[in-house]
């Protein structure tokens, strides 16, 4: 359900620019260094948050971590696109497969056009792959510099891969660098949840939906998750 983009849905805000380094890429399973001060202030600001990271706290409790590589984020991200999380699964796995359990741009930039459509990728998809290998090797794609930008220009410098667009940033920003405040408006999963834990209809409304923005920020990423786990429990990543 994750994987549907609504275009539109896109809510347009403003971005306040920092002339600040961004925190690197977390360590996988490590939780943010942000998560706990994160959960205080959203628990004070907001009655279902209090509720809902109180329902999913320690012993049990998952919280976002990093695989610490874009690259194969940004593979997984072209893949289920568009498609069922099963499907989207059973496409990766061959596709890991055929790279030998080695994704990276030197394996993927090897593979022929018909190595990866037999993986079950789309003509697109097999494009976007093809391109971000050969740019993570040219270094026309530079992932270093994202820790530099603010989360709107990684966005935008994200969104000029072929096959990526705002929400599939959006999501490399939340899960590879575990930035604090991505609030994914495109997301049905997230829209699902609001409209869930808020007794709103579906879709909810945008007025609503930029309400809770500017409620959770600067933590929006930490609310998002907990909305998705209240209609998921299994836990996302990329």
């Amino acid at each position: 359900a994750l994987l549907v983009i609504t275009s539109s849905l896109i809510i347009l805000r403003r971005e306040i620019y920092h002339k600040k380094k961004y925190p690197p890429i977390q360590d996988m399973n490590k939780m943010p260094k942000y998560w706990t001060k994160a959960k205080k202030y959203l628990s004070k600001k907001d009655k279902v948050m209090s509720i809902l990271i109180e329902k999913y706290k320690s012993p049990s409790e998952t919280v976002l971590t990093s695989r610490k590589d874009i690259f194969f984020s940004l593979c997984k991200s072209i893949i289920g696109q568009q498609i069922s999380v099963a499907a989207a699964n059973s496409v990766f796995l061959k596709f890991e497969k055929r790279c030998k359990n080695r994704i990276n741009a030197k394996v993927v930039s090897k593979l022929s056009f018909t190595q990866l459509k037999e993986c079950g990728l789309s003509k697109q998809k097999v494009k976007g792959i093809q391109s971000l290998a050969k740019q993570t090797l040219d270094k026309s794609f530079n992932p270093n510099l994202i820790s530099k930008m603010s989360d709107e220009e990684a966005i935008i410098y994200l969104s000029k891969l072929r096959q990526i667009g705002r929400w599939s940033a959006e999501m490399i920003l939340l899960f590879t660098y575990n930035r604090s405040n991505i609030w994914p408006v495109q997301d049905i999963g997230l829209l699902r949840g609001i409209s869930k834990n808020y007794k709103k209809k579906y879709l909810p409304p945008e007025t609503f939906v930029k309400l809770l923005n500017k409620r959770f920020t600067p933590y929006c990423s930490v609310a998002t998750w907990y909305l998705w786990r209240s209609i998921d429990p299994e836990p996302i990543q990329y």
